[in-house]
């Protein structure tokens, strides 16, 4: 999913799409493209919006990244059940990992994921900690996507496995925007069984400070006082 505005990162984003923005000096969806085929891709559907010829430039066919990439576009901030239904649309078939372009995280986690959620009917990536998505869970499956429980300290991860048997409930969604997290709990709604699985920390860029720290850790440090001062070594 590379279609965002990042509209919390402007001016950065009026001028660059959020997916090529850095972390760890790496564009993030370039990250993110490698993780992927260490968890056995072979082919990705990267659905643009955005300055959208930024991301497809960098991205191209994937040759460079080992892997075939498709790409697909999306009019307009119409949210990410309709990402999913335009790379359908662009010839994705179910089962497959849906993710965040702006994400990136800890290193092996995409390919932990990918093995545990194999075989589900679908599943999400959780984090412990804070966040704003509390996830619901219950004997290793979700029970409610968007929890109202602001103690719970499980988040939504954007780390998805989409099987076949939650296509039907792609339909028929409010919005826009139309989101994953509704379709997802009418699956579970209807009997799914949605598997949980824990990953570890994700890092990604809110506001434009954070390309300062998420790149030049040694900046923050230095903002406590503790270094830069004169005569320091």
């Amino acid at each position: 999913m590379a279609a965002g505005e990042g509209s919390r990162l402007r001016p950065l984003t009026d001028r660059w799409p959020k997916p090529i923005l850095p972390i760890d000096g790496r564009p993030v969806i370039a990250t993110l493209l490698r993780e992927l085929v260490q968890a056995g891709v072979q082919r990705a559907f990267v659905v643009t919006g955005h300055l959208a010829e930024q991301v497809e430039e960098l991205v191209g066919d994937g040759s460079g990244f080992g892997l075939e990439i498709v790409t697909a576009r999306q009019p307009g901030v119409l949210g990410s059940a309709d990402v999913v239904q335009r790379a359908l649309a662009a010839g994705a078939a179910p089962p497959f990992l849906v993710a965040g372009a702006d994400t990136v995280f800890t290193p092996g986690d995409v390919a932990r994921f990918a093995a545990a959620a194999r075989g589900t009917a679908g599943s999400i990536a959780y984090r412990v900690g804070p966040g704003t998505h509390p996830l619901r869970v219950v004997d290793g499956r979700v029970e409610r996507v968007l929890d109202d429980d602001p103690a719970n300290p499980r988040t939504g991860a954007p780390l998805w496995r989409f099987g076949r048997e939650l296509v039907p409930f792609l339909e028929g969604l409010g919005g826009p925007p139309y989101e994953l997290a509704h379709a997802f709990q009418r699956g579970i709604d209807a009997g799914l069984a949605i598997a949980a699985i824990e990953i570890g920390t994700t890092r990604d860029l809110t506001h434009p400070a954070d390309v300062v720290e998420r790149n030049f850790p040694y900046l923050r440090a230095g903002s406590s006082g503790s270094r830069g001062r004169a005569g320091s070594p």
